[in-house]
């Protein structure tokens, strides 16, 4: 995963002093490297009962649906409030910063489904923790959660006790 490393742009004290941001778009620009990093993603879960996969706004939409397409399952967008039009289910969560909320079409996941959500980032946790909520609430499994980037020092990883956790790159600092 080095080589899909070097094309991530570390970007200083964005959105603010004292933070570094990891920008994905410069291995979004790479056509290697997407196709590498979207391959990579893919294998990770490969063999896993999968019947939907669910990508978290935005970035989620990008990595989320090549990897059902190539899974052969369903793709589920799970949305920022008021951007989806039918019956819909929603969870409110905290971030570092603030508050946000999540929503969902409510018949989107069936009973027993097996769900893997695909997000480029893991952070804290927060906006994973919220979107595994939502699936258990309408009575779907969630078979793994797939990340591009993780950032370990902030211990994200720490809310999925028991769930199936990967990601490709991982920043220690």
């Amino acid at each position: 995963m080095d080589n899909l490393r070097k094309l991530i742009r570390e970007v200083p004290d964005f959105p603010k002093p004292g933070i570094n941001f990891y920008d994905i778009t410069t291995l979004l620009l790479d056509p290697e490297g997407l196709e590498g990093t979207i391959d990579a993603l893919t294998e990770a879960c490969r063999g896993m009962q999968i019947d939907t996969v669910i990508g978290v706004e935005s970035r989620g939409f990008i990595f989320g649906t090549p990897v059902a397409y190539q899974l052969g399952a369903g793709f589920i967008p799970v949305r920022k409030p008021k951007k989806l039009p039918a019956e819909k289910v929603s969870i409110s969560y905290d971030l570092e910063y603030g508050q946000d909320t999540l929503e969902m079409h409510k018949d989107a996941v069936g009973k027993g489904h097996n769900v893997l959500i695909v997000d480029d980032l893991l952070a804290t946790g927060g906006t994973a923790r919220a979107v595994v909520d939502l699936v258990e609430g309408v009575g779907g499994k969630v078979a793994g959660l797939l990340f591009v980037v993780e950032l370990d020092f902030l211990k994200g990883r720490n809310k999925f006790k028991g769930y199936n956790v990967q990601s490709l790159i991982h920043y220690n600092s």
